[in-house]
Order: C-alpha cells, then structure tokens, then sequence
C-alpha cells in the first residue's frame, strides 16, 4: 500500500515559548519593538564604551592595590563579556514583548514586598534593589505621562492587560532585564552599583524620547490618536556637544570626565614607550640642527601619503619608513633637517603597534585584513588630532572600527566580495575615508551612522532567520522525540507477536499518526496519551482467538466502542477516509472471525516480505496469504493473512535516516568534552573543513531533546548540525577553534600594553 502521498501536517497546541515567532505580534507593535531596540542597543553600546573609561578613572583614584585590581579585574571582565551582555539584554527585550500575547495560567501572582520581608533579604541584594527602585522613580518622575500613554496603547494591540511597571520598555522591566544581562559578571556590589549608574545615565536618561517616538509610531498606526501625547524632543548628541556650551545648556548630557583625563591615559602610554627607547625600541637619532615639524604639518604629510597608498597593504609595508623617506626628500630639498615631533612619533608608534596586532589577528578574515589595512593613516590621523582616541572608547573612529570587525565576524573569504553586499560597504567606507578626510574627524561620525544603519537592517533580517532556523529545529527534535515513544509503544505491543496483516498495517501506517500527534498535542503523561494506547491495546486483544464465553461477552461489548475510538482517532489526524474505510471493512470481517473461528487457522510464514498486486508487505513483518478462491455464498469466510513481527518498527520523517556511523566515544573527563560545554549560544567558531576551506558560523542553539548543536552563518540560516561528542572530536583533532568577539581595537590595545609592559619588566 502506498502511503507516501498521505502526509499529515501536525500542529502542536502547547503553550508557546518565549522564543515564539514574532509574527503572532501585531505589526504595528512589532515597529514599536523594532525602533525601540534599535535605540535602546545604541544607548547600551555606548553605556559600555564609556563603562571602560568611567571604572578607569575610579581604579586610577583607589587608595588601595587591592581595590585598584578589583577595578581592572571588573574592566576586563566587563570587556569581555560586554558582546554577551548587549545579546541578553536584548534577547530579554525581544521576549517581554513576545509575552504580551501570551496567557500564563495557573502563574501564581507575586507578593507585595513588605518591610518584614527585607530583613532576610542579602546587603548586596538590598543596596540593589534600592538603587534600581530609586533610578525607577526618577524615570516615572521625568516621563511619567508618555509612559502611561505607551501603555494604554500597547493594551489595545495585546491580549494579556499589562501597566507601567510590566510594560517592555517601562524602566522597571528595562532594569530587571540589564540585572539579568549582567548576572555573569563577576564583580562585588561596588562595581554593580556604578554600572547601573551608567545605566541611569546612558538608557534611561533618554527614556522620556523613547516614550514620545513609540507613541508617535503607534498613533500613526491608528491606535488611540486621541491621546495626546507630547511630540518626541530632539535628542540631543553626547558626542557633538561643544565644549564651550555653558552647564545650563548641557544639563545632564554635559561629560563627567574631562578631557584632561583622556590625556593622562596617553600620557601613561608615552611613560612606557619613552623607558623602552634604546632599549626594546630603537633610540632617536635627533641631529643637532633638527627642527620638529608640527602636527599640522605632519597632517600634511601623511594625507599625501594617504592618497598614495597602496591597495593591498602587506607585512613589508611600513608607515614609519614611508613617512621617514618622504622627510628626507623634503629635507633634501629644502637643505633644512626636519623631524618628527616626540609626541607625534609616539602615536606614529603605537598605531603601527595597533595595526601589526590587527593585520595578526586570526579572527579577521584575510580579505577584510586588507581593506582594515588601509585606515592605518585615516586612524593615525585621527590620533595626531585627539589623543583621546586612546583611552575613549565611545570615540566615533575606534567605534568604527570596533563594528566593522564586529560585523565581519561570520564573513568568510570564500565568499563572493564583488556580490557580497558588507564587503562592498566596508569597501565603500575605506574609500571615503582615503579620499575625503583630511582633517575634518566628523566624517568617522557620517560613517558610523551610516554603518550601524546597514548592519541593523541586515542584523534583523539574520535574527528573523535565526529564530525560524531555532524554531523549526526545535519542532523537529520534538517531533523526533514523539516518534521515538510512539516507537517504542508500537514495538513493546507488535515485537514478536503474529497477528492479523491488517491490524499491523493499522497501527504501523495509521494509528501511529494518532499516537504521534497526541504525543505532540498533549505529552505521554496525559489522558489523551493514555487513552489511545488503551485503545491500541483493545484492539490487538480484539483479534487474538478467545474461546471461552466471558471473552467472547467482552469483545461484543468492546467492539462498538473499539469501532467509535478508532474512527475519531483517525478522523482527529486527518488519515486518508478510503483507506480508514478499507480498514474498518476488514477489521470487521475479522472481528466476526473471531466470534465465529474457522476450522483451520492459518500458521504464520517465515517468509519476511511479500508482494501482493505489486504491494510491498511492511518491514520487519513476516506473512502468509491464502490464495483467493471462490467463495460459496454460504462458505464460511477465508483466513485472514497472518504476519509475524520480527524486526523493531522504525518510523521515519519523509526524507530522513537513522543509518548514521557510530561516532567514538570519549571519557567524561575528556578536555574535549569541556570545551564543548563551555560553548555558548552565540559563540562563533571556526571549522577546518579540509586544507582549503574553513567555514565561519554561531552557535545558534543547543536543541536539548536531541542534544544536536545548531549553528548558522552570518545571514541566519542553518549550515552546520553537530552532536556534543561530534563537536568534541573535533575540537580534538584541532579542526575547530573559537573566535574571539570581543572588541578588535580593545583586544590590540590590551595586547600592546601587555607587550610593552613585558619588554619593560625585561628590560
């Protein structure tokens, strides 16, 4: 019988996950969402960048070693953690407002907090909880009337009656979700207390335009335009704002920390660098009549350098030596002896030191390494005009740069560069930069919104992907993971036994549908589940001989009700109504066999398969037919073809197959196995595929009913799927290795302060 053509679609009823597709949303919500994630993400990055500078300036003025190392141990931990806080934070966003469509019964509701209960409540914990309170309050305080708009309108568009305080995008829910974020760091109150600070002042200072524009988006829908809501003020740019502007003016985006501040970090910079001439590095040879030329003048020189770089820049490429032969010819000229400045040399320095760590750096594929290569003069200009270039991590340059390697993370060198649209945007960016700037740096500001701009758009269209690809594997493994208990029913009731073909065939091609989708519906611990294994079980006993009086009693009792199950089962799965009509013709002749037996019941062949009008038997089942005859009106009726269960029924998705080889297995304590573990979702590796090629892909999802590992390109979609003890083997052999995502300029100056820390201490 061919049953290839009768696919039935399951769908599950289950209460959804947080992970649901965002489509169930409305689509003006999904805007409100959108917008607001877009600016609360830019908000965060810069709490960040700045997180650096601020735990700095606090460490530099710590009256202890001991509290000074707690303050560079809090630095680099939230260096490194920082891509994984702005993942979770927004994660945490994108489910709050997938719960807003989403009915939680039988949720018991929380308790007030009450003063009694403060008392069992940690120091650390309250002083938390005290802060997030107090930043809260202002937020109300400030934005109070927008927010409570925003609310009244997201109630119009969900199903589940939300306020202020659970509102996505209410400061309370804000909060909770940076907390969360932030749980993996290792770091005492102290420090917990100054980065919800900088939370306070970086997200939630500007909470009142965030308000104001999502209600804006959500009265342009239609929703409640009669509320009317103050129209969104123009915000105002931390990072254009003069310097001469009087406090009044700056009010509260007025920088904390003064520019002098930036210099120092510079200034220690230089201290290493000046102890190591003659040394590690070599001395300055200053002849006696030479006149250091000034930066504008070095500005100068370096742009006609610019406009003559090369457009591949390799190892043998040096800044220096190009920058010292185009002095000697100046001085040549000119007769005058002119050198370099000792500031200006040590930035010259220690950019070069910055881009010999870059053009090293594994992480940055090879092609992208040499457009990166080619802002080595754009960025060593940047650093002769502001030496805070350094030390600031908001600044628009080193955030440029820190995003474009960010987003060339998953770009591999097998891809094709003329048609691949980042690569042809970080081109576009490197030409602007070698043919515009000269010495205006807003042009890295232009660019760094028009960057963000085009990697939100395309960093939407791969999460969308990424949550489909989650999604449909996880349906998948749940699916597989409901026909293996359907398997296993099938096979501790059929495995081994002789029974009637038709009912074999019943249960193997039909009632197994029945079972699969209760299974998916309702679990193996449900009624449902229970009750259609009962009626598996009825109807194997209906048709096994029964010679004495009682069961003959009881099976005329069971059949009606037998016959009523079964067909509302099949109905419910949607099975083929001829063939459920064709078995029900056959199950009744049988059952009427079985009240009134044949003189000569047939014996079971050990043949395992037979054809039957070019109808292959089922797998793992042996058979024998009766050849038809002609039968007498009042004959009595021919055996029915009996079938021995002699292999395990396997049942499989279209498509798919079990025949996979056996993978080694290693030892628990196995290094291996460790790594694996210590793999997190959003991590990016790197495989070794063969000599030529290596495919760059994220971690993105460990699917727990099957244990499979998940992990897709840069655009979304799926490319690679492992087993735990697969991806041990190869983080064995070496084909596998982590990428680091943390931040690329970070990453090269931590390493050239390491080094000339190393040649000093050797020195």
């Amino acid at each position: 019988m061919r049953t290839d053509a009768k696919v039935v679609h399951l769908k599950t009823t289950q209460d959804p996950q947080p992970s649901s597709p965002a489509g169930r949303l409305p689509v003006a919500l999904i805007s409100v969402r959108d917008q607001a994630a877009q600016q609360l993400r830019l908000a965060l990055q810069t709490l960040l960048d700045n997180a650096d500078d601020s735990l700095f300036e606090i460490a530099d003025r710590a009256t202890s070693n001991a509290e000074q190392n707690a303050f560079f141990e809090a630095m680099r931990d939230l260096r490194m953690k920082r891509r994984s806080i702005e993942r979770s934070f927004l994660q945490l966003l994108f489910e709050s407002f997938t719960r807003l469509n989403q009915y939680e019964i039988g949720k018991p509701a929380q308790p007030e907090v009450s003063f009694d209960s403060l008392e069992l409540v940690q120091n650390d914990e309250l002083e938390e909880t005290v802060a997030i309170d107090t930043m809260v309050t202002k937020v109300i305080n400030r934005s109070g009337q927008p927010l409570s708009h925003l609310t009244t309108r997201l109630n119009v568009l969900v199903s589940k009656k939300i306020d202020d305080k659970s509102n996505p995008l209410g400061p309370q829910q804000l909060c909770e979700n940076f907390v969360e974020a932030c749980s993996g760091l290792g770091v005492d109150i102290k420090v917990k207390l100054i980065i919800l600070k900088l939370f306070e002042r970086y997200v939630l200072a500007d909470l009142g335009q965030l308000y104001a524009e999502c209600n804006q988006v959500l009265v342009a829908a239609g929703v409640l335009p009669e509320l009317h809501s103050a129209p969104p003020r123009k915000p105002l740019n931390r990072s254009t704002t003069s310097a001469s502007s009087s406090p009044a003016q700056a009010g509260s985006h007025a920088p904390e920390y003064p520019e002098e501040d930036f210099h120092e970090a510079f200034g220690a910079l230089q201290a290493l660098l000046s102890g190591l001439r003659g040394n590690a590095l070599p001395a300055r040879n200053i002849p006696s009549d030479a006149v250091p030329i000034s930066s504008a003048d070095l500005m100068r020189l370096l742009s006609h350098l610019q406009a003559r770089a090369p457009q591949q820049i390799t190892d043998e490429y040096s800044l220096q030596e190009q920058l010292e032969q185009l002095l000697q010819r100046i001085n040549s000229k000119s007769g005058k002896s002119r050198i370099v400045g000792e500031v200006d040399e040590d930035v010259i320095n220690l950019v070069s030191m910055l881009f010999e760590f870059i053009l090293d750096d594994r992480t940055l594929p090879d092609s992208l390494k040499a457009l990166i290569g080619r802002l080595q003069i754009p960025l060593l200009k940047v650093a002769v005009l502001d030496k805070t270039f350094f030390s600031r991590g908001s600044h628009p340059a080193r955030r440029l740069l820190n995003e474009i390697a960010s987003a060339a993370m998953g770009w591999v060198d097998q891809d094709e560069t003329q048609r691949d649209s980042l690569y042809q945007k970080i081109e576009q960016i490197v030409a602007r930069l070698l043919n515009d700037f000269v010495d205006d740096p807003t042009i890295f500001s232009e660019l760094l919104a028009d960057f963000l701009a085009f990697t939100g758009d395309e960093r939407r269209r791969s999460e969308l992907l990424e949550q489909r690809t989650r999604d449909a594997e996880e349906g998948r493994a749940k699916a597989e993971v409901a026909r293996q208990e359907v398997e296993c029913a099938l096979n501790q009731r059929l495995l081994g036994k002789t029974l009637p073909e038709v009912v074999v065939r019943l249960l193997q091609e039909a009632w197994s549908k029945v079972l699969l989708l209760t299974c998916l519906k309702h679990g193996t611990h449900s009624e449902q589940w229970q009750a259609a294994l009962a009626t598996m079980d009825d109807l194997i006993w209906s048709v096994e001989p029964h010679d004495d009086a009682k069961s003959r009693e009881r099976l005329l009792e069971l059949v009606p009700s037998l016959l009523k199950s079964l067909r509302e089962g099949l109905s419910s799965a949607a099975f083929d109504p001829f063939s459920t009509s064709e078995f029900f013709t056959q199950l009744e002749a049988l059952h009427v066999q079985t009240l009134h037996p044949i003189d000569q019941p047939s014996q079971p062949a050990s043949a395992s398969a037979l054809t039957d009008a070019g109808r292959t038997s089922e797998p793992g089942v042996s058979e024998q037919r009766r050849e038809p005859s002609q039968v007498q009106p009042d004959a009595p009726p021919a055996a029915p073809a009996m079938v021995e269960v002699v292999e395990e029924i396997v049942l499989l998705a279209p498509g798919e197959s079990r025949e996979l080889e056996p993978e080694p297995e290693l030892a628990d304590s196995d290094e291996a196995l460790a790594q694996v573990d210590n793999l997190r979702v959003g991590s990016w590796v790197e495989f070794q595929e063969d000599e030529e090629h290596k495919l760059r892909c994220k971690l993105a999802a460990v699917i727990k009913p099957t244990g499979k590992y998940i992990f897709v390109n840069r655009t979304g979609m799926k490319v690679l799927e492992k087993t735990r003890m697969g991806l041990a083997i190869e983080f064995r052999r070496g084909a596998i290795r982590l990428l680091n995502d943390t931040l690329l300029f970070d990453r090269a100056l931590e390493s050239v302060i390491g080094n000339l820390r190393q040649l000093k201490g050797n020195n």
